[in-house]
């Protein structure tokens, strides 16, 4: 289960008793997103700014000159105004200053919190700050990140933008490009190697062989996109391992189907490097199979068995079947936490 591991922490932290927001006046009425620009942290904050409903902007920020020597714990020390001066950003980090500030990934955390310390916006960092949690008013982990305090809530994986009804609409978006291929359609999500995981040629030949004869058996086909992390020898190995059988394979050129291929497929296969790739996948609701890879992640390793034992994924062996769960989304259960907390909502 979701859990919010706190019994009332807006309440305890955001009454009106302690007088609300410190310079709420000075307060323009949006949403700065602060993160370095990764594509992963980054529509994590914007889910969450939809999802809470004040206009957004995105701020790409990286520390500069000596700044950029120092650890992010040391980064903290620096005073906040000079913290600021010496961090380049895709739009000004000047007054007026947001009503909410949202960031992601360790290197927004010295900019998300001296914004904070400067204006009082409420500050929400998405993720393990791997700072102290108290030092953010609200942090969004996932629950195998294993992160306790009275201002965090616990999330199932990744926030994220994936509904069954967006991706319904993206599949009718993209139905001409589908048309010709017979069902079962199996979604193929790509990742790469990482830390923890490898997911080179030879797992992608492989992979690929096995689903195209899975398409064979079934008389289906395969929708395929690639991730950030997939190299193109492994694209390359993939393609030519399912050549001969029917398939559409995002080549990077144009938008990308990503949503419409979760809307078009009966079932879907994920490599298990990916949380954000697996998370969106259980968003729709439909069958998701998780590939092993060589390599191991303790860390990841408990977020695949919560997936599983919630009914949501099971290990790919080659196979599809059917079967169906309540789509995993926890993205409204963090802004909803936010709108309270701004008071953008009655509480009850």
């Amino acid at each position: 289960m979701t859990t919010v591991r706190s019994k009332s922490f807006d309440d305890a932290q955001f009454s009106a008793e302690k007088g609300g927001w410190p310079h709420a006046k000075t307060f323009a009425d949006e949403t700065w997103i602060l993160t370095d620009g990764t594509a992963g942290t980054e529509a994590q904050c914007i889910a969450v700014a939809e999802g809470v409903g004040l206009p957004y902007s995105a701020r790409r920020v990286h520390p500069r000159g000596a700044l950029r020597l120092l650890p992010v714990r040391l980064q903290l020390a620096v005073p906040p105004h000079i913290r600021l001066r010496f961090t380049d950003a895709s739009q000004p980090l000047t007054p007026p200053w947001p009503r909410l500030i949202l960031s992601s990934g360790r290197r927004g955390v010295p900019t998300a919190l001296a914004v904070k310390r400067l204006s009082g916006a409420l500050a929400v960092h998405i993720q393990d700050p791997k700072v102290p949690a108290r030092l953010f008013d609200l942090v969004a982990a996932p629950l195998h990140d294993d992160l306790n305090g009275p201002n965090v809530i616990a999330t199932m994986g990744s926030v994220h933008r994936v509904s069954p009804q967006r991706v319904a609409e993206e599949a009718a978006r993209f139905e001409p490009s589908f048309a010709i291929l017979p069902h079962p359609r199996i979604a193929v999500l790509l990742g790469g190697t990482s830390g923890a995981f490898t997911f080179g040629a030879s797992e992608a030949e492989a992979l690929g062989a096995t689903l195209a004869s899975l398409v064979k058996e079934t008389g289906g086909s395969l929708l395929v996109t690639p991730s950030r992390r997939t190299d193109r020898d492994e694209i390359a190995a993939f393609s030519e391992a399912i050549q001969g059988v029917p398939h559409f394979l995002w080549d990077g050129g144009g938008e990308n189907p990503y949503l419409a291929m979760l809307g078009s497929a009966d079932a879907i296969v994920v490599t298990e490097d990916s949380v954000n790739m697996v998370t969106e996948a259980t968003g729709t609701g439909k069958p998701v199979y998780v590939l092993s890879l060589p390599g191991k992640s303790r860390r990841l390793g408990r977020f695949h068995a919560a997936m599983r034992e919630r009914g949501a994924t099971r290990s790919f062996e080659g196979r599809i079947e059917t079967w169906s769960y309540p789509p995993i989304n926890d993205t409204e259960l963090v802004a909803g936490a936010i709108r309270r907390a701004l008071k953008l909502e009655t509480t009850t």
